[in-house]
């Protein structure tokens, strides 16, 4: 689990306020869901079987005996929410969140044990649309970082019935072949044998290239589902691979998948993922009810942007540094701050705290990075002025009056922070 220092919280700060923008622009609210939620709900919603259930979830006793998890992941909280608020009785909902997830997984580059998402579910709609309106809304954010090389993988899991079809020819396939699987895979052979095609295990590759195709199997109005949506895409211009070994890690899924992935990461080349849950709604107790959606992990997003040098610089610095020259000049100093900040729309001020003398000060107005000093001591306080001394190689330092000094600011700032001329 990582700390976000404060050189980097700019840059996740910028990425967040881009992705809320555009999810914004395509009509989706933000729902707000706590980290913890009952075991029950992840082990209905997500599946016993699966490996987050198995061996990834962090759960523990309250006092009251309950057994509590970490969320792993958002969809099945946001079904809870949404349940019990009445979101989707008779009606239509477009929600993002987001927020840290925890999974106990072994900790490599791009996969940490605390990583934060952003998700999106869209509830209420049963037609492939919305299924391509969420394929477009995460090519406009790729296409918003200035992103290249992000290949967008679909597959179609069926309905239901169809898949348990295919899980029949799957586990006889495997069960011909039993000596030859992985320990994992052995385990999954009757538990949950879809994951079996998306093992990375070198060895495996050729028994799964053997197994039975999806595809033969497939429900009539899920492949039409596909078909419609596969033209949607097209029409867009948006490329894709249909690749029949996407099954995604959870029970879930029905009809659509999709992943978004980049080799520029490693093993770790998910950047964005989702997919079709029609039967969520109706097995969390609710009435049967079409959804889909997808989650962002920003850590992985970030560090693609960062290879690919997308990334913009850092904080901004504070514009002026304001020295006290003088212990009699500590309160006005502070005063004066609030004023401009008051007075000066946009203006970051840092003020000098803890005491020094003029070079001590002048030390730490520099390592600010601030462009400007603003000088106030004694005679600068009698006299109604302050000092601006240029920090960056602007000129020389010169004295003016507090209201010189505010409409210099204004105007400085709306020019971009050019040298200092005439008040």
């Amino acid at each position: 689990m990582n700390d976000v220092l404060p050189s980097e919280t700019p840059l996740w700060q910028w990425v967040e306020r881009e992705i809320r923008e555009v999810l914004e622009s395509y009509g989706y609210s933000e729902i707000r869901l706590p980290i913890v939620e009952p075991t029950a709900l992840f082990e209905r919603g997500i599946g016993d079987a699966t490996d987050i259930v198995e061996k990834e979830m962090y759960t523990f006793a309250d006092r009251n005996g309950d057994s509590l998890t970490l969320r792993p992941e958002g969809t099945a909280g946001c079904v809870r929410a949404g349940l019990q608020h009445g979101l989707f009785y008779n009606q239509a909902q477009r929600l993002w969140y987001a927020g840290p997830m925890f999974r106990h997984e072994r900790p490599q580059k791009g996969r940490y044990r605390q990583f934060h998402q952003i998700g999106v579910e869209a509830v209420g709609l049963a037609g492939p649309d919305i299924d391509a309106e969420l394929v477009f809304m995460t090519a406009r954010l790729w296409r918003r970082f200035g992103m290249r090389g992000v290949q967008l993988q679909l597959n179609s899991l069926g309905s239901p019935e169809a898949r348990q079809r295919f899980r029949g020819a799957l586990v006889a396939h495997f069960a011909a072949h039993a000596d030859t699987l992985d320990e994992d895979s052995r385990r999954r052979l009757h538990t949950n044998p879809l994951r079996i095609m998306d093992s990375k295990n070198p060895g495996m590759q050729e028994l799964i290239a053997g197994a039975p195709p999806f595809f033969d199997y497939i429900d009539k109005e899920s492949a039409e589902h596909f078909s419609v949506l596969r033209e949607m895409l097209e029409r867009a211009g948006i490329d894709y691979v249909v690749n029949p070994r996407l099954v995604r890690g959870l029970d879930y899924y029905s009809k659509t998948v999709f992943e978004w992935i980049t080799d520029r990461l490693g093993a770790q080349g998910t950047i964005c993922a989702g997919g079709r849950y029609d039967g969520l709604i109706e097995q969390s107790g609710g009435r049967p009810t079409p959804a889909v959606g997808f989650a962002l992990g920003l850590e992985r997003l970030i560090a693609l942007l960062q290879a690919d040098d997308l990334a913009p610089a850092g904080a901004r610095a504070p514009d002026l540094y304001l020295m006290p020259l003088d212990a009699g000049c500590v309160a006005a100093a502070m005063e004066l701050a609030e004023s401009l900040r008051d007075e000066v729309e946009g203006l970051k001020v840092q003020t000098h705290c803890g005491g020094g003398g003029v070079k001590s000060q002048l030390k730490r107005a520099d390592q600010s990075g601030a462009r400007w000093g603003l000088l106030l001591g004694t005679e600068e306080l009698a006299a109604g002025t302050v000092s601006i001394k240029p920090l960056r190689g602007e000129g020389a330092q010169r004295t003016v009056t507090r209201a010189e000094a505010v409409a210099w600011l204004r105007k400085s700032l709306a020019a971009g922070h050019r040298a200092p001329g005439a008040a």
